[in-house]
């Protein structure tokens, strides 16, 4: 219909003036006819029977009508609603009960009054129920020709008219719709005026039988079979490809991309609406889509009448006046003009209002109980045809009561014939799909309707066979893929609704396996199970007359039971259901595809061999490079399997195909998340495998595309950088690997008619050597890179961007860590066996150092200092693993002096180290960063230190320098000594700290027992030596897990005041020296103490877990009973000078204090000689421990000096 559509005033209401008032609104939702012209009042004793001259003329005012003897139609084409439904796509399924012809709502309407017969064919879409004529007499004629309806009509006979026969209608049936329709053409004469046509050809019967032929006639589509002996079933067939589906969707959301199908002014077979305006009629409660072709005209005391002539002889029956008053409220027309008329010759004019028509004498009827039978059959109806795509015949014959249903669709399957088709079929699917597609594009509430869509798709496709219409198919099933959101934006919003999508019923559908509802116990019609057994109707209604009984047949029924959208319960789930769907569209279109040298069969259960070809870095450089260039150029010539660019195969593969690789994508991704890499391999194979197949077929490639294009390279190379990670789980990666399900076996031989797939083969294959799996996992990265700073992408890929860089940063940072390792096993190696550095190893460096360079630069184009930090640090590392290689050698296993390269590689590490402090600027831009860069410089620092303490280069510098390098280093190593942070590496700090200063104080006491000369120097050496070991002895106090280091400490200090004690003349100052060095011996105590807990707690070990290897401990033996024998030499020798001092003294002030403290180191001496050093250590150490008390009680008394 090419005119626009037009909407009247909805607020008219045409209410009748009877004690049942009825409530009745018509809104014009199409009109063809120009504005009603007010019609001609014809003269009194206008002859109708002549023609006038404007007879069967075109005529915009009278519509369709014009062209027929019959004024209006009252016959309807047997597929009007559908062409009606196409037209007003949105009302259907949600918002309208009933979509028909108003001649067929009018024959329900009057059943009850009427003996007439009733045959119309019922489909249900959603809540809406669409009536047709079903004309089985034409019908019947038809099955005599071709044979198509035999069962059908054998049914008939059987059950329904045994002696069935065309019946034929009368001469005078012709004689009164040929002067209506002169009476009509007459009404529209401008000056009303008669302008008879020669008289020769009034009466003409072939005129007359002409027209009548015409309406009684019609158009029946061919039925749909693969019999090629009729000439126009094949030219019908050729049509379905093009004419019934969904027409060119003009406003389709990008984001659905429904597939473009058909095009919907190409309409045929009766589908097309060419009713002159289609209403939406509200009556009561009830919502009706009508279709009427009622001639209106202007004048009288409103704008709007309709026009009747009626035979002065014959009063108006019942029948009469319910139809003209139900064309006015359809059309709200609110006032009926008639013409009177005797034997053809015009008598007088009356005025009617529309709400006094039920009033008119002889045809007096309650509107109420119209209204009641509307409700009782529109109730009926609704409880009955519960199956969506099921063609149902209600048919009532001539002069009976009775009203039966029956499943036409069940009793076509049931019939025997081969040739059983039904011609409903093939445009209740497209209704089925085009009402589906509508909801489809409702992006604002379509997920509501899930479940609806769901089911109409379902039925739709059940309708249909995959030989005969592959393109409906195929869409249908692309339609079902695409109700599972796969895009991660819609995560969030599908967990939110999927309780709703769950529980929420939607109340416009029904699914074929469904059960039919139970019927209220008050019905009285009655359901197929309690008919007798040669019935095979699905309800009946034993008697018209309860359909006046006001909600005799009103239901409780449910309009749908739950067909609620199924929503997964997990992403796996989801993505199969939507290959399952891809696959079947694929499968559709597949088979329409018509090629000379098609494709070899293939054994699905059979994989496709992939070569692999380990064919280096170059191969996978070339490969991937390849990815930028897809789908570049224009497709110009038919693709591998045939297809012609533009058609609606290749259309629908495109979609197919991309819906596939997504759905494959979160697969992959989720299998990653779950640490299961083999099968993320395979998926995100299969992803990108999918993806060169719609390159393949594709002219070019849109924005969108390629942005998906590079989550698949970007998630590809995270799967690979994860498989060299662990490469431990190598086996059982390679078995998720290689296992494939039926369904993408035959997903990947769909895809090999358009693709060899082989594109992607090298990023996507299992290598065993984790550096060439890092390196795809880069070269995947830079692909991606590439795409989203391609310009296409350029304003798209912004966030995308960032995170390929970073993940770019991330694998160069894994790449140079990984040569970096190399080169450290590689010094391993030579443990043992020193070698100069090898070109091996420089390699590895270089290879190391340029990875580390180029992830800082991905780092710094995202601004990410701290990984940017952690990259320097990692520099910081490899260049003290070059410094290590570079240690010089001397004769034997021994190392040599430090060699100026150790310091330039150790200086450099100080100088990354620095830089990455400088790159995070303080603790807290990431204190776990910040704090391990921390250390690392502090080591650095320390070894630095220690390595030219060690292995002093004397045969180069002096020793006063290197004692400055040494200082410097150490005191800078010392400031890096986070001491009052609290955290896991406080105990480090503490312990390294405490090392440097033991360090530090065993310089000086060197230095200050070899310094001869300057005295100055050699006192300030002796103070810093204290001062050192003073600040070691408490930090090593205050750790619990460094005995042997204390212990080491107090005996070094104990040795220093003892080599002061050789330089010193005076005895009193010996004496005072001594008993301080006594004092530091004492603080030996709590060594002690904790070597004893250690050896206790090896006792334990021991007994429970017997032959326990000592080392495994952490406890040194050896270390300890070495400390032990310089102990108790240094003991000794301290105890006896102080006797030989003391009773040598000549002092007179000598007291009782004095001879009891020699008494006690006698004793404590004593002890110590006799001391069994056979007995076990632990026993030693008690008895250390117990000498020890006695001189701490000893001094607690009061030493004297």
């Amino acid at each position: 219909m090419s005119s626009p559509e037009h909407e009247q005033d909805p607020s008219g209401e045409v209410a009748c003036l009877t004690n049942n008032e009825v409530k009745s609104r018509a809104v014009v939702k199409y009109s063809a006819a120009p504005p009603p012209a007010t019609y001609a009042l014809l003269q009194e004793k206008t002859d109708l029977k002549l023609p006038p001259a404007n007879w069967l003329r075109q005529s915009a005012q009278l519509g369709s009508a014009g062209t027929t003897v019959l004024g209006s139609s009252s016959k309807s084409k047997p597929f009007s609603s559908f062409g009606m439904a196409y037209d007003f796509i949105d009302s259907i399924g949600n918002d309208v009960d009933v979509v028909s012809d108003s001649e067929n709502i009018k024959k329900l309407l009057k059943i009850p009054y009427s003996k007439s017969h009733v045959s119309m064919a019922v489909h249900r879409v959603g809540r809406t129920l669409l009536l047709d004529e079903l004309d089985v007499q034409e019908l019947f004629m038809r099955s005599s020709q071709t044979g198509d309806w035999t069962w059908l009509k054998e049914f008939y006979q059987r059950l329904v008219d045994q002696k069935w026969q065309r019946k034929k209608k009368s001469k005078e049936h012709w004689y009164e719709k040929a002067i209506l329709s002169k009476f009509l053409y007459y009404s529209i004469n401008g000056d009303g005026a008669a302008e008879p046509v020669p008289s020769g050809t009034h009466g003409c019967p072939g005129a007359e039988g002409h027209c009548g032929a015409a309406h009684c006639a019609p158009s029946w589509p061919a039925t749909y079979s693969s019999s090629s002996s009729d000439s126009n079933q094949r030219e019908v067939a050729g049509e379905l490809g093009t004419t019934y589906a969904l027409g060119h969707v003009t406003s389709v959301p990008k984001e659905q991309n429904l597939p473009t199908l058909f095009n919907e002014r190409e309409n045929s077979q009766g589908l097309k609406n060419d009713f002159v305006r289609n209403i939406l009629w509200t009556f009561e409660d009830i919502h009706m889509l009508v279709g009427s072709n009622m001639p209106i005209f202007g004048g009288g005391r409103y704008p709007a009448v309709s026009l009747r002539l009626r035979d002065n002889n014959k009063p108006i029956n019942v029948l009469t006046g319910i139809d003209y008053w139900l064309d006015n409220l359809m059309c709200n027309v609110p006032e009926l003009v008639m013409c009177f008329h005797v034997n053809g010759i015009v008598q007088k004019y009356e005025m009617i209002k529309t709400e006094d028509i039920p009033d008119l004498e002889n045809s007096t009827f309650s509107t109420r109980v119209v209204k009641d039978i509307a409700q009782n059959i529109l109730s009926f109806l609704k409880s009955s045809c519960t199956k969506e795509g099921h063609t149902y015949w209600l048919f009532k014959a001539s002069g009976s009561d009775i009203v039966k249903l029956y499943d036409l669709t069940t009793l076509c399957e049931e019939a025997p014939e081969e040739k059983c088709q039904n011609p409903f079929t093939l445009p209740v699917a497209v209704l089925l799909y085009k009402v589906a597609s509508n909801m489809m594009l409702k992006k604002t509430q379509n997920r509501k309707h899930y479940g609806t869509i769901r089911t109409l798709l379902l039925n739709c496709v059940k309708l249909l066979k995959e030989e005969k219409h592959p393109q409906i198919i195929a869409s249908a099933h692309y339609m079902l893929s695409e109700l599972f959101q796969l895009d991660d934006s819609s995560e969030d919003e599908e967990e939110g609704n999927s309780e709703s999508l769950r529980s929420g019923v939607s109340e416009d559908s029904y699914s074929e396996e469904e059960e039919d509802e139970e019927e209220e116990e008050d019905c009285s019609y009655s359901a197929a199970a309690e008919l007798p057994q040669e019935c095979q109707a699905v309800a009946v209604i034993k008697s018209v007359e309860e359909l006046s009984v006001p909600e005799k047949y009103k239901s409780t029924h449910k309009i749908r039971p739950n067909c609620s959208f199924p929503v997964p319960q997990d992403k796996e789930e989801k993505c199969r259901l939507v290959l399952i769907y891809v696959l079947k569209g694929l499968k559709a279109v597949d088979s329409s595809i018509k090629k000379e040298s098609d494709l070899p069969a293939a054994d699905p259960s059979t994989p496709i061999p992939l070569k692999y070809e380990a064919s280096g870095s170059s191969a996978v450089e070339k490969e991937i490079a390849l990815l930028l260039d897809r789908g570049q150029s224009g497709l110009q010539a038919p693709t591998r399997s045939g297809m012609m660019p533009g058609s609606w195969q290749h259309q629908l593969k495109l979609q197919l195909f991309l819906k596939a690789s997504k759905a494959y994508y979160v697969l992959a991704e989720a299998a990653s998340n779950l640490q299961k890499y083999g099968r993320g391999l395979r998926y995100i194979k299969l992803a990108l495998q999918c993806h060169d197949a719609y390159c393949a077929i594709s002219s070019g490639l849109h924005p969108h595309v390629l942005l998906f294009h590079s989550q698949c390279l970007s998630l590809c190379g995270d799967v690979q950088l994860m498989l060299a990670q662990n490469a431990s789980n190598r086996a059982a990666y390679l078995e998720e690997y290689s296992y494939q399900t039926r369904d993408d076996q035959e997903l990947l031989h769909s895809l090999h008619r358009e693709s060899s797939c082989q594109a992607f083969n090298m990023a996507t294959d299992l290598a065993t050597d984790p550096e060439y799996q890092l390196f795809v996992s880069s070269k995947c990265y830079e692909a991606a890179h590439d795409l989203l700073t391609s310009e296409p992408l350029r304003d798209l890929g912004v966030e995308k961007l960032a995170q390929v860089l970073k993940r770019l940063g991330n694998i160069r940072n894994e790449m140079g860590v990984f040569y970096m390792n190399q080169a450290a096993a590689l010094q391993t190696e030579k443990d043992g066996v020193r070698k100069a550095v090898c070109v091996t190893e420089q390699e590895l460096w270089k290879k190391s150092f340029s990875c580390f360079e180029k992830g800082m630069q991905n780092f710094e184009a995202i601004s990410d200092s701290v990984n940017k930090a952690l990259l320097l640090c990692n520099i910081g590392r490899l260049m003290r693993i070059c410094a290590q290689a570079h240690c010089a050698m001397a004769t034997g296993e021994n190392r040599g002096e430090f060699s100026p390269e150790e310091a330039l590689y150790y200086n450099k590490a100080v100088d990354y180290y620095q830089k990455a402090m400088q790159c995070l600027g303080s603790r807290e831009c990431h204190a776990a960063v910040w704090d391990s860069v921390n250390w690392e410089l502090s080591t650095t620092y320390f070894t630095l230190a220690t390595l030219l303490q060690d292995y002093a280069p004397l045969s180069r510098k002096a020793q006063e320098q290197i004692e400055r390098e040494v200082t410097e280093a150490m005191v800078k190593s010392l400031r890096y000594c986070d001491l009052q942070t609290e955290s896991a590496r406080q105990p480090l700090y503490q312990y390294r700290a405490a090392t440097i200063h033991h360090r530090l104080a065993s310089m000086y006491h060197s230095c200050y027992r070899n310094q001869v000369g300057d005295e100055s120097v050699r006192k300030q050496h002796r103070s810093l030596a204290e001062l050192h070991y003073s600040k070691a002895v408490r930090l090593f106090v205050s750790l619990s897990d460094a005995p042997c280091e204390l212990l080491r400490t107090l005996l070094e200090r104990v040795a220093f005041a003892e080599f002061t004690m050789t330089g010193q003349s005076s005895s009193a100052v010996k004496l005072k020296t001594l008993t301080g060095a006594l004092d530091i011996m004492g603080e030996t105590h709590h060594a002690f103490m904790l070597i004893h807990k250690d050896l206790q707690e090896q006792q334990k070990r021991e007994a429970t877990k017997s032959g326990l290897d000592s080392s495994t401990s952490g406890f040194n033996m050896q270390e300890v009973l070495k400390l032990i024998g310089v102990f108790e030499a240094s003991f000794s020798f301290l105890l006896l000078q102080l006797v030989k001092l003391i009773t040598t003294s000549k002092r007179k002030t000598s007291s009782n204090k004095e001879e009891e403290q020699v008494k006690v180191y006698k004793h404590v001496y004593s002890r110590l000689l006799r001391a069994d050093k056979s007995v076990p250590l632990i026993q030693r150490v008690v008895l250390y421990l117990e000498l020890l008390d006695q001189l701490t009680h000893q001094h607690e008394k009061g030493p004297s000096v």
